[in-house]
């Protein structure tokens, strides 16, 4: 097997060419690195990447395969970390200045987890400043861009881990959701990305943006490759009190059993215009691929998603300016000289913070203070409520709800970024899964007619059902087939 093809190779696949031996996970690791330092020049999807610790990784792995000891379906298949999450010997930035050389003494549970599958980590990919973006062009160490075209955004936050999955530097990846941050860079890098059920991966460990809304999820090239890294991460966690006791399932089985009989949701409130021609039309035909597979598409109505991204942007900037309140320079990262306790503060936050958490910072602070707390913050979680109600009475006419992920194709660099308000409305459609703490994923629905860029097919399913959704998004898969390679960088 030659190893430059064995980069276009599934997770899957690879998995079963290194349980038969035809290739070895150092062979793989030393290509994907190789292909890293090839592309990420022009790409910029790693903000740091960990070769020496890799290829002994890599090398255990091979050991353990040696013995007949493999740990997992992952072990020794090379991925890579949105730098969100804590990483034990290894600088986590969560792409700020203000952490800027922050090592951290633990890892998070899902590098844990990831670690004791056989994983091997190859590095920290790029992001918006502390996930805060949709288009990674917040990271204070410069945008990713995508392999589809270099010109225009892979989206965000967690733009890197698309990018790196898409341009086939990575077999997979983690990212995190907060409010779309998995699937929209999924679907305008044409890869599958997926949004459990809020609970079901822990967040130890993991920097946190809106703690009522930030739930971790794998991206990779196709929905077997995403369910089997889904399943190594998920699961209860002691250490996270927000983390569900309930079982897992094995995400691969009856991920085949296909589309008919189900019953999927198409609400009219999310094709009243606001989308692109192209995107529309895409995403019509692969909902009537699905009633060609035996699927029945049902109208149904989410009324109150319309208040979706205003009610987002007061409960997210709100858990954001508390959250983000102790990086001050006292204990993590970059500490300015100054006078006093209260400049070295000022200076600290001033320098350490780009200007979208800064702006975030003072929307949420300004809606948790007195006098406006009930006007604004309560009143959003009172939406959020409205939000969740809608998609409980959907749930009682289908299994699933299905629309676009994103309103776009993938936009040009610096297109919005003068803009915040048309940037936050690129996760319209993306948003009320998390507010509803349900569900969600991406998976590539066709190419854009004019553009030929990829377009994601967004599917949200009942609370901890991801199987079903997972086994409905491999049905499509199976129908009009994985993306292709993009062909930007080569």
């Amino acid at each position: 097997m030659s190893l430059p093809g064995i980069l276009d190779r599934s997770l899957t696949d690879l998995s079963r060419a290194l349980e038969r031996r035809e290739v070895s996970s150092e062979e793989v690791t030393l290509a994907s690195l190789s292909r890293i330092e090839a592309t990420d020049g022009r790409l910029h999807a790693f903000l740091r990447v960990a070769p020496e610790r890799a290829v002994a990784d890599a090398r255990a792995a091979d050991a353990r395969r040696a013995r007949g000891e493999a740990r997992s379906r992952l072990d020794g298949i090379p991925i890579a970390l949105k730098d969100i999450f804590l990483t034990r010997g290894l600088e986590t930035t969560c792409g700020s200045r203000i952490l800027e050389g922050f090592v951290p003494p633990f890892d998070a549970t899902v590098v844990e987890r990831l670690a004791a599958a056989g994983a091997v980590v190859l590095g920290k990919l790029n992001m918006d400043e502390f996930a805060m973006g949709s288009s990674n062009e917040n990271s204070a160490f410069g945008p990713c861009r995508n392999p589809w075209d270099l010109e225009r955004t892979p989206g965000g936050s967690s733009g890197g881990s698309a990018a790196a999955v898409a341009a086939r530097q990575v077999f997979g990846a983690l990212g995190t959701d907060t409010g779309g941050s998995i699937r929209q860079p999924a679907s305008l890098c044409g890869v599958v990305g997926v949004k459990p059920t809020y609970g079901r991966v822990s967040r130890y460990g993991v920097v946190a943006f809106a703690s009522s809304l930030d739930q971790v999820g794998p991206i990779a090239r196709t929905v077997p490759d995403a369910a089997t890294l889904l399943g190594a991460v998920a699961g209860h966690d002691p250490r996270d009190q927000t983390s569900s006791t309930l079982p897992v399932p094995d995400y691969l089985e009856g991920l085949e059993g296909g589309a008919r009989g189900l019953r999927i949701g198409v609400p009219r409130e999310w094709f009243q215009g606001g989308s692109e021609a192209g995107v529309e039309r895409r995403v019509r035909e692969a909902l009537a691929a699905y009633e060609a597979m035996g699927a029945t598409l049902v109208d149904v109505e989410l009324p109150h998603a319309k208040y979706g991204v205003a009610a987002y942007y007061l409960v997210a900037p709100a858990e954001a300016s508390s959250n983000l309140a102790r990086y001050d320079g006292v204990r993590f990262g970059l500490r300015a000289p100054a006078r006093t306790l209260g400049e070295m503060y000022g200076e600290t936050r001033d320098r350490g913070f780009g200007a979208e958490p800064k702006r975030r910072i003072m929307l949420g602070t300004y809606a948790l203070s007195a006098g406006y707390y009930d006007a604004y913050y309560l009143r959003a979680q009172k939406v959020r409520t409205l939000v969740r109600r809608d998609f409980d009475r959907a749930f009682e006419r289908c299994d699933l709800v299905a629309g676009p992920v994103s309103p776009t194709v993938a936009f040009r660099l610096g297109e919005k970024v003068a803009d915040p308000l048309q940037m936050y409305l690129a996760d319209v459609f993306t948003i009320s899964c998390n507010l509803a703490a349900l569900p969600g994923l991406s998976v590539p629905a066709g190419l854009h007619p004019e553009s030929g860029l990829p377009i994601g097919l967004q599917l949200v399913g009942r609370p901890f059902d991801e199987a079903t959704m997972l086994r409905a998004a491999r049905a499509l898969e199976r129908e009009m087939g994985p993306a292709p390679a993009p062909g930007a960088i080569g």
